[in-house]
């Protein structure tokens, strides 16, 4: 590949799965993205385009073997979501501080009111298209149902970027900084929630002290 000696890292270590697993390459690179959402797809999916311009699979090969993948990565948290359970979450959900029951019971409300939009769309927002698998298997969604709104999902979000790197060829690094900066953009908002729950949560604490002394 030209330009191949540049790629180090995760780059490097997906190219080097792809030019000698193929299409089944670019599947199992994108898989360990969904087990581990450090490893960028932002980088892996352009990276699998790009591949493909090359002639190592072609560009419906990268599309399905990197759906693929992000449905048995999907697949397997939404099964460590099963194992979980909802009794042992909630023991462990009591333990935590800042937490009440009542706040994962109004979780458990929403996911089973808005799960399936939450399934497919979360499918196309960084890291939390990773995570979203194990509450969709605590609340046991139907395995069929869940499978296709991640197919769904995944289908348009590896589309986009598979086809961006495979027609920007050798440029396919310029996609980077705008998912990037995509990707900062949501961990900031989550930052701040956080931030403001936890606040809100600590003075309604103190609040509650303050009225049963």
């Amino acid at each position: 590949m030209s330009g191949e000696a540049e790629l180090t890292g995760v780059a490097g270590w997906a190219v080097n799965l792809m030019e000698t697993l193929g299409g089944p390459g670019a599947g199992l690179a994108i898989a360990a993205e969904n087990l581990f959402p450090p490893i960028p797809s932002e980088v892996i999916l352009p990276l699998a385009g790009f591949t493909a311009s090359q002639g190592s699979f072609t560009l419906a090969e990268a599309i399905i073997w990197t759906t693929v993948g992000s449905v048995v990565g999907a697949y397997a948290l939404y099964f460590l979501g099963v194992l979980l359970g909802r009794d042992r979450l909630r023991a462990i959900w009591d333990r935590l501080p800042l937490v009440k029951i009542s706040d994962l019971d109004k979780t458990e409300a929403w996911f089973s009111k808005h799960g399936k939009k939450t399934v497919f769309f979360g499918r196309m927002i960084p890291i939390f298209r990773s995570l979203i698998s194990i509450p969709a298997g605590i609340e046991r969604m139907p395995p069929l149902i869940f499978g296709g709104l991640t197919l769904a999902g995944s289908l348009i979000w590896n589309s986009i970027f598979v086809l961006a790197g495979y027609y920007l060829g050798e440029n396919w690094e310029s996609v980077e900084p705008y998912a990037d900066g995509f990707q900062k953009v949501v961990i900031v908002v989550v930052v701040v929630l956080v931030a403001w729950w936890v606040v809100h949560r600590v003075r309604e604490n103190a609040g509650a002290k303050g009225s049963s002394a």
